[in-house]
């Protein structure tokens, strides 16, 4: 016999059935199973469904499918979670255009304490990176769940600096859990599932699609208390997200750049209109968000690794210090030529595999 769980996914499979009217049907009947059961007339009375959404529920029968996507979820350790259940993001729970069903693998609570989305470019400059990282670090050690998208830039950098702190991180995908976009960002995906988490909306076999995008910024900007523009130009999806997060009546928070520079261009925008609050540190959002201060201990290093396989990045990185006993993170963004979100990637594999340490004032040092 079917069950309420093949039910839920089965509803969202349902052409013509979005998340808004599967909540209209959730208002109704108290549960997958028995709007699947109800008669042709009882779904057809309910606004938002009518005639046909009801013949397409009543008609759908590509359970096959369904069991394969269960089978998935229970060999790959997933978490199914409905809009109806307990687990479900209290704060997404509020949005209009919340999802109905989301798949989540990892240890992270949905409704953590304090949530904030961090987001900007794919490009960031060596002062958005060094400002990301104090930042993210000073939330982390204040309990603070970080949120992002996964993305080149600094998305990733937000992640693996809450890695790196051993502190919870949630990276919010536009493609199923059976694959990883941008695939660089594999080894960073799988170190967040120990103490974090990856969540999405789609199913497996989801491509990460240009239209999917956007989709996933209505989540990274509802899951969270407030939102946190680090830099971006005037178009994208930095400035998306802050958008729904205004929408959602939730804190957009942007930190200045310099006059003149297109990577400043957005936040000032935003500031400029009202759209968000000037910030230029972690004390600014918690004392704005009236978070008190917490203390948690940071956990103990690993010992270094003595065989490990490099990335022709790392490589780069690592031949640097053969000259230089330490780097300050400028000068790796200048000496090395890469671009920001590689020596993001790298210098955060480096860390995990302890070759190198990062030492106050964004100084790092090789280990052995």
């Amino acid at each position: 016999m079917p069950s309420e769980l093949m039910y839920q996914i089965a509803l969202t499979q349902v052409p013509m059935i979005g998340d808004v009217t599967i909540r209209k049907l959730l208002d109704h009947f108290p549960t997958a199973t028995a709007i699947f059961q109800a008669r042709r007339h009882e779904l057809e009375r309910i606004e938002q469904v009518g005639s046909a959404r009801a013949a397409a529920i009543k008609d759908f029968t590509d359970f096959r499918e369904v069991e394969q996507e269960l089978r998935f979820i229970e060999e790959n350790n997933i978490q199914v979670i409905f809009y109806g259940d307990e687990k479900y993001p209290g704060r997404l729970r509020t949005c209009l255009d919340a999802p109905a069903l989301l798949y989540f693998r990892g240890n992270a609570s949905l409704n953590a304490g304090r949530m904030v989305s961090i987001v900007g470019t794919r490009q960031p400059s060596a002062y958005g990176i060094r400002i990301c990282e104090q930042l993210v670090k000073e939330l982390c050690s204040n309990g603070v769940t970080i949120v992002s998208g996964l993305a080149y830039g600094v998305d990733v950098l937000a992640h693996a600096t809450a890695v790196a702190a051993k502190a919870p991180t949630i990276g919010v995908l536009a493609h199923g859990l059976d694959r990883m976009y941008p695939a660089a960002h594999s080894h960073i995906a799988a170190s967040m599932e120990q103490c974090g988490g990856l969540l999405t909306e789609y199913p497996r076999h989801t491509p990460p699609d240009k239209q999917h995008f956007p989709r996933r910024n209505r989540i990274v900007a509802g899951l969270a208390d407030a939102t946190i523009v680090i830099e971006s130009g005037m178009k994208g999806g930095s400035l998306i997200t802050a958008a729904m997060a205004g929408a959602y009546n939730r804190d957009v928070f942007c930190f200045p750049g310099r006059a003149g520079e297109w990577y400043s261009a957005g936040c000032h925008e935003l500031i400029r209109k009202n759209k968000a609050v000037l910030i230029t540190c972690a004390a600014d959002v918690m004392n704005a968000m009236g978070w008190e201060r917490t203390s948690v201990s940071p956990v103990a290093g690993r010992q270094p690794s003595l065989f490990v396989e490099l990335s022709p990045e790392e490589r780069t990185i690592m031949q640097l210090f053969q000259q230089n006993k330490q780097l300050h993170l400028e000068d790796i963004y200048v000496l090395s030529r890469l671009s920001g979100s590689q020596i993001a990637v790298a210098v955060f594999n480096l860390e995990m595999q302890c070759l190198v340490r990062c030492l106050p004032g964004q100084i790092y040092e090789p280990v052995i």
